[in-house]
Parts: C-alpha cells; structure tokens; sequence
C-alpha cells in the first residue's frame, strides 16, 4: 500500500525568533494545498511551492532577498521521474515555479534563462509584474543593513522546496529561491540544479536548502539518494548534511522514499519543515 504524502521546507538558516510562527503556519499550510492535489505528485509540489512564492514571509517569490543592486532575481525547478525543468534568474515572473513546471511539460529544452525565460512566460500567457512586486519592506531593510555592514553566507540563505509521493507511486520536487542576499547578479545556487537542488529517482526524492555553493559541489541531493538506497531516509539526509559539514557547506534537506517514509536534517541553526500524509501532520523549526 502506498502512503501518499507530501513534506515542504521553508529555508535553513538563522530564522529570526519574529519569523518562527509565521515559517510553521506558511509551511504546514503548503503541505496541506499540497497534499490536496496528491493524485499527481508534479501538481502537488508545484502548488505547495507556489503557494509559498505567494507568501512573503519565504525567500521565494515575493519576499525574496534582494541581490547587490537592489533587485530580485530568482530560480526554480521541478523535477519528476521521468524530467525536469528549471528557470534561471528571473525578474518579472510572478510564480517562477509555474514556469519551470511549463519548461518541464515542453520536452524540447530543460532549462531557460533571464529574459529567454521570461519571453516564454509570455508566450504561456503568464503573469508577468514588476520587480516591486516582490520587495517586501523587511528585505528593504535587510539589503540597506547589510551594504552597510557586509554579508557571511551562513547568515542568511534560504529556499522553498517540496517532495510528494501520490498514489500511483511517482515522486516528484519543486523548489524556488531568491538566492542569498547582497547576491551577485547573475548568480545562480544549486535551486536550480538537478543532483544539487533537488533530485528524483524510482524510489525517492530530496530538495535541498542552504548555501548554493557547497551545495553544487558536494551534489547533495543526490548523495541523499544514494544513500536511501540502502538507508533509511532520516538517516540518508543525517549522513549527508553531516558530509556537507565536513566540506564547511551549511544547509539542510528534506526527502522521501517510496514507502512514504521522509527524513530532514540540517546543520544550520533553524529549518522549517512540515510533513502531511492521511495518517497526521507536523510543522516544526
């Protein structure tokens, strides 16, 4: 019997005490549209990321950190057993989750980029605003403290994600970043990278979140699937962000395996997380 079910994050990183409640209910209020569309594992992450990229609180969509010169550039990906999709540095696109989902439907490319991304936004008839709509006064605030007095990477990254199994047995992952503050622009972190950001196989799936650097290199996510070839996935996602530690990577990850069973780790000091199947539910930092 398969036990359909979904888990999200919110993010590794030094989570503001102010912003704890607002990560728990924004995450467990994803898992449960998520879980809602569970006939089709694609569908139910993407709503549940996209949900998230509509709330403000995430470093996602609206709300994310802004780069050096002010402005919100964002990536994301979806991946399922049999492709994926992913969309680089965008600025215009209100739900960039959306649009890796048509990049991962068209079968022709697998990944676009910046104003290439954003023209087949267009041709999609999505919904395209202004990169206002995205800055929130507490990333304003944020960006103008931190020129002033600079940036460490463990400080503050984040990234949405999902990973859904649906009850036909198929496993897919969505995520979706604003990157890390102060960002270059131009950047791109493992989000959007498959067998970094995220990574789906037969019989599991993981969505990583953190410093994008280490990250792309250590390839976290698919470590995590190795691993859950042969372990449990609480203790795949424990072993490998431990090996990312040990490489001075910071981060966290969430997975599942195709029994329903789901593991998080993280080395970061706070992660949001929330888990829904039929048989309970949980939200946690």
């Amino acid at each position: 019997m398969i036990l359909e079910c979904i888990i999200v994050h919110g993010g590794a990183w030094n989570i503001p005490k102010q912003l704890h409640e607002s990560h728990i209910k924004g995450c467990m209020k994803a898992a449960e549209i998520g879980f809602e569309y569970l006939d089709d594992a694609i569908e139910a992450v993407v709503e549940a990321v996209a949900y998230m990229e509509d709330d403000e609180t995430f470093d996602a969509g609206r709300g994310s950190f802004l780069n050096e010169n002010g402005d919100v550039e964002m990536d994301a990906m979806v991946y399922g057993m049999d492709n994926f999709g992913s969309v680089l540095g965008v600025k215009h696109v209100k739900n960039p989750v959306r649009l890796a989902y048509e990049v991962y439907k068209s079968r022709d490319f697998s990944i676009l980029v910046a104003d290439g991304a954003e023209k087949f936004a267009e041709e999609k008839g999505m919904e395209l605003v202004s990169n206002d709509y995205f800055k929130v006064t507490r990333e304003i605030e944020r960006w103008k403290k931190l020129k002033k007095a600079g940036f460490k990477p463990i400080e503050a990254f984040s990234t949405v994600g999902a990973v859904a199994l649906d009850r036909h047995g198929k496993i897919a992952v969505a995520l979706s970043t604003g990157g890390t503050p102060l960002k270059k622009s131009g950047r791109v972190g493992d989000t959007p990278i498959p067998a970094a950001g995220g990574f789906v196989a037969a019989n599991c799936g993981a969505a990583a979140t953190g410093y994008g650097e280490a990250i792309l290199r250590y390839l976290l996510t698919k470590r995590v699937g190795d691993e859950m070839a042969s372990s449990s996935p609480r203790i795949a996602a424990r072993k490998c962000i431990d090996g990312l530690k040990k490489m001075g990577g910071y981060g966290g990850v969430i997975c599942l395996n195709n029994r329903g069973e789901y593991g998080y780790a993280y080395n970061t000091k706070y992660m949001a997380v929330a888990f829904k199947s039929k048989e309970g539910k949980f939200s946690r930092i």
